[in-house]
């Protein structure tokens, strides 16, 4: 409950970065709004991080569970594994994106 109060915290602080930035003199309007994307480069790929450790914590359990008693389905649970890794490799493909709008 707490993460979700958190996040929602960190979003809306983001938001109103960029809306503030969009009110100012048009030069600190542009650091203002690199600081914002910049913000929000960083909670993608904090966020994102923290979700496919989450993801693989449980899911890697699972699996590990899985195979002990059923080794033939060890190839399904290294892939539900590795489906929960993309998570962070999509956070940071967004991360960079982000980053290359500043």
């Amino acid at each position: 409950m707490k993460l979700k109060i958190w996040v929602g915290v960190m979003l809306l602080l983001s938001t109103l970065g960029t809306v503030h930035a969009a009110q100012e003199a048009p030069v600190q309007a542009v650091a203002s709004a690199a600081g914002g994307i910049a913000i929000a480069a960083a909670l993608s790929m904090g966020l994102s991080a923290l979700g496919a450790g989450y993801a693989i914590g449980h899911a890697g359990a699972a699996a590990m569970g899985a195979i002990a008693e059923k080794p033939e389905v060890s190839t399904w649970g290294l892939i539900i594994v590795a489906l929960a890794e993309g998570i962070a490799l999509y956070g940071l493909v967004i991360a960079f994106m982000l980053t290359g709008k500043m």
